[in-house]
């Protein structure tokens, strides 16, 4: 089951990344992950969030925002985790467009987030190799 991150087009300008964070929190939106990438013009704000609905009203009308699935997996925080996740896909010829990886409240856990070419095949194929691939309730639960 894929969860839903939100991407956020943002300026490219000094305190953009700051009124986008400050938006959420007095929206007492709760950003479980997120990973900036950035063009010369524009940056992409990847979140995971305690509530969608209320990231896109904080945020400003001029943000485009998209719904992206994406893959999670909770590993053990230690060295090999994810290199592990990372030969199961290769081995299926899974491509990964991109990834970003954080750790856990929970002490000695760690989450992975992936945008994959085939999200359905990866969950397949993870599972049959015995990695579950996590929910949108699930990350609510796992991240308190």
């Amino acid at each position: 089951m894929a969860i839903t991150q939100l991407s956020a087009f943002l300026e490219n300008s000094s305190g953009a990344l700051c009124e986008a964070v400050s938006a959420l929190t007095d929206a007492g939106v709760n950003i479980r992950a997120l990973s900036v990438a950035e063009t010369k013009d524009f940056g992409i704000l990847r979140l995971i969030v305690s509530d969608r609905e209320k990231t896109r009203e904080a945020l400003d009308d001029e943000i485009i925002i998209r719904e992206t699935p994406v893959i999670a997996v909770n590993m053990n925080d230690q060295s090999g985790a994810l290199k592990g996740i990372l030969e199961i896909l290769k081995e299926a010829q899974i491509n990964i467009e991109y990834i970003y990886a954080f750790t856990g409240a929970v002490q000695g856990s760690a989450y992975v987030v992936m945008r994959v070419d085939d999200i359905n095949e990866a969950e397949s194929v993870l599972s049959e190799n015995g990695i579950k691939t996590l929910t949108d309730e699930d990350m609510d639960n796992f991240l308190v």
